[in-house]
């Protein structure tokens, strides 16, 4: 039987595969605190409103702005934002050797975001397209 790894809180035992984990990456020649921050940004075309959610003082904060209704999601955005999210989960894993080591060092297990609150990113679902992504990402490590 396969072995299951499920994560959500930052303070899980594998809390480092969140969003919100405080692993900053550089994208695109700049800091962001999260994760979560350069996801959310990548929502929109607005470069001013990017960096509003790139300065966010929490991922929490980065993902409401990332869900305001009153801004306009770039048109393409169900189109590419597997993409973006693939990207910044390997950079992430890519420029932080202690996480890298943990994921590598889930083998062949399952992992899985659990959550009932995102059926698409998560197991609510069964999608769990975010734990999808850190399995490729691993294989490819």
């Amino acid at each position: 039987m396969q072995n299951i790894i499920y994560f959500y809180h930052v303070s899980d035992e594998y809390g480092c595969f969140s969003n919100f984990s405080p692993h900053p990456v550089v994208m695109d020649g700049k800091l962001w605190s999260t994760s979560e921050h350069y996801f959310q940004a990548q929502k929109f075309n607005d470069v001013a409103y990017q960096e509003k959610i790139r300065q966010a003082k929490t991922p929490r904060i980065a993902a409401r702005m990332g869900r305001d209704l009153t801004k306009q999601i770039r048109l393409d955005w169900e189109a590419v934002k597997l993409s973006i999210m693939r990207d910044v989960i390997c950079e992430k894993f890519k420029q932080h050797a202690d996480i890298r080591h943990i994921l590598i060092s889930t083998g062949d297990a399952i992992i899985i975001e659990h959550t009932a609150n995102d059926s698409y990113w998560g197991d609510g679902s069964g999608k769990n397209m975010l734990g999808r992504i850190l399995t490729q990402v691993r294989d490819e490590f």
